[in-house]
């Protein structure tokens, strides 16, 4: 069932995650499929709909400061800046869990990843549930994620209890996670808030060839959203360096990151933004791969975007949407 969020559907909304349910809620990075974070039972059907790996850690979302510290062992100076600066905001960070956190929200983890969302919606439906949600991406594992609640109609359908519906996020990627365990501040997946603002913030952060650095078997995951084929459309997608690399044909699908200065001519071509601004294209990369997903295209190809900023985020999810074993 999918309603308009209204103060009414939120509270119904809050009702379903206090008894178990699941509930897709909007937020300003993605939807997300959410359940009370404290409920083993309620967190094991989150896996079980989106056909998630056991392995793959959990973010778990918070209204109030007071969340923070009972589901967390310590919160360090750097974690104290940041939140400060930036939350409500797209930032997850990862910090040292209570017992209070039930394993499965963090795949055995000493860790859990945390953050506080902006969007309104969310916020309210936390307060409402009176328990921290732990929420990934509404949509089936591996593939596109949600940015509108059609979007996750579409995958998940009537397997989830509610869809609240509150229109387009605004930022379109999902939130950046840095981990603060040790002794140096790790970048563990670029999202929503650029690295360069963090760093602005508490100085150098580590970078890893995030989407790489998974491809070991033996690699632990560490948060979300650190396995190399992820955020992937069902029609194949390849990057491109320049233009001349597309083949001129119907089939042909063209994601390109501003308006080109020469005509494509192929099936279906989306432009994320036409003057070229990096807010803009990450706030549309999902919405626009849903519709070439949808247009019969056979194949889709991808221009890259400079990685800087937000361009770090939208290349990361292009690179892995790509990305084959």
């Amino acid at each position: 069932m999918k309603l308009k969020a209204t103060a009414k559907s939120i509270k119904h909304a809050a009702s379903i995650i206090k008894k178990g349910g699941l509930v897709a809620f909007p937020t300003e990075t993605v939807y997300g499929l959410g359940a009370d974070a404290l409920n083993p039972r309620a967190v094991a059907k989150i896996f079980e709909i989106k056909k998630r790996p056991a392995f793959d850690p959990l973010i778990v979302h918070i209204a109030e400061m007071e969340w923070l510290h009972k589901l967390t062992r310590q919160v360090d100076k750097k974690a104290l800046i940041l939140i400060k600066k930036f939350w409500p905001g797209p930032l997850t960070l990862v910090l040292l869990k209570s017992s209070l956190v039930p394993d499965i929200v963090t795949a055995g983890l000493d860790t859990v990843a945390v953050r506080m969302p902006a969007h309104p919606v969310a916020r309210q439906l936390i307060k409402f549930s009176q328990t921290p949600i732990a929420a990934p991406s509404a949509n089936l594992f591996g593939c596109l994620s949600p940015t509108t609640a059609t979007h996750v109609e579409k995958q998940l359908g009537k397997k989830i209890d509610l869809i609240l519906d509150a229109g387009k996020c605004s930022v379109g990627v999902e939130s950046t996670v840095l981990s603060l365990v040790g002794g140096k501040p790790v970048l563990l997946r670029p999202g929503g808030l650029p690295v360069e603002e963090i760093e602005k913030a508490i100085g150098k952060v580590v970078r890893h060839v995030y989407w790489q650095a998974s491809k070991s078997k033996n690699k632990k995951i560490q948060s979300p959203g650190q396995l190399p084929s992820h955020y992937s459309p069902r029609t194949p997608m390849k990057l491109i360096k320049s233009l001349e690399q597309i083949p001129f044909s119907n089939d042909t699908g063209v994601l390109l990151f501003k308006k080109p200065a020469i005509k494509i001519k192929v099936g279906v071509v989306e432009i994320l933004s036409e003057k070229g601004d990096l807010t803009e294209a990450a706030a549309n990369l999902f919405s626009a791969l849903h519709r070439l997903d949808d247009a019969g295209v056979k194949i889709i190809y991808a221009e890259r975007i400079p990685a800087v900023g937000l361009g770090s985020a939208i290349m990361d999810r292009l690179q892995r949407a790509s990305f084959k074993e």
